[in-house]
């Protein structure tokens, strides 16, 4: 039986992904940076395990807790929604620190056992928001953006080893809590300077007002896919939305 190991799973894309994997006969390691019990049904095949991707010590013990495992799912991520000129470098760094060093770190660490085995796969979670150009988004699309980088190149690098990488990239999802975690840097008030207010206004308008959105379910059955495809093929777009922006580009 095949095991998964899961980042960021206490809401979201990652709670449903685990789900997903769980319910198609997979072992479940669900990590979250503290463990909730009460947002996954807890049993031998689907275990809770803390793991904070800007922590090196939690990620080791985590994997040695779980074992050998076939695919890592890299989904553990920090939005963030605000003007650049009012982001503070301090919050850039913290964006950077889980979106992107993060995923470089837990990969790293999964790495040598895929590799010394002769099989498994990365499945690194990006965002739509690398398919297009959008406001309000440049500290986060860079982020996710190193992400696609690295992805591509990693893919190159792990080919020979029998071993795969690929990105998932999400579109907007209404049923996650993003905007309020994008935000808490401060309310978008303090990271709008006053003379992008008009500019950011219609931003948020325009975002809530498009016609597509992305269900969880959506990314889990992507990922899904992504872990088991053996084309070569690399990106992922997941919900329609995504996949608009995808199919423009």
């Amino acid at each position: 039986m095949n095991t998964v190991l899961i980042t960021g799973t206490s809401s979201g894309y990652g709670r449903a992904t685990a789900l997903h994997f769980h319910a198609q006969g997979w072992n479940v390691i669900a990590t979250m940076r503290s463990r909730r019990p009460d947002v996954l049904p807890e049993s031998d095949r689907l275990r809770i395990v803390e793991l904070d991707v800007t922590k090196p010590d939690t990620i080791t013990a985590a994997l040695e807790l779980a074992g050998p495992i076939d695919a890592l799912v890299n989904n553990a991520g920090v939005p963030s929604i605000s003007v650049f000129e009012g982001t503070p470098m301090a919050r850039v760094r913290e964006v950077f620190e889980t979106n992107t060093f993060g995923v470089m770190a837990t990969t790293q660490a999964v790495l040598p056992q895929f590799r010394e085995r002769g099989s498994g796969v990365v499945v690194n979670v990006t965002s739509s928001v690398v398919l297009g150009d959008m406001p309000l988004s440049a500290v986060y699309k860079a982020s996710k953006a190193a992400v696609e980088g690295f992805t591509s190149s990693l893919a190159l690098e792990l080919a020979p080893f029998g071993v795969r990488a690929k990105t998932v990239q999400p579109g907007a999802c209404l049923t996650t809590n993003f905007a309020g975690k994008a935000m808490n840097g401060g309310p978008l008030d303090e990271l709008v300077p006053p003379p992008y207010a008009p500019f950011a206004r219609k931003a948020m308008a325009d975002f809530t007002g498009q016609d597509l959105f992305t269900q969880e379910s959506d990314v889990a059955e992507t990922v899904w896919r992504a872990a088991h495809d053996t084309t070569g093929r690399l990106r992922f777009p997941a919900g329609p939305d995504a996949v608009r922006l995808a199919q423009a580009t």
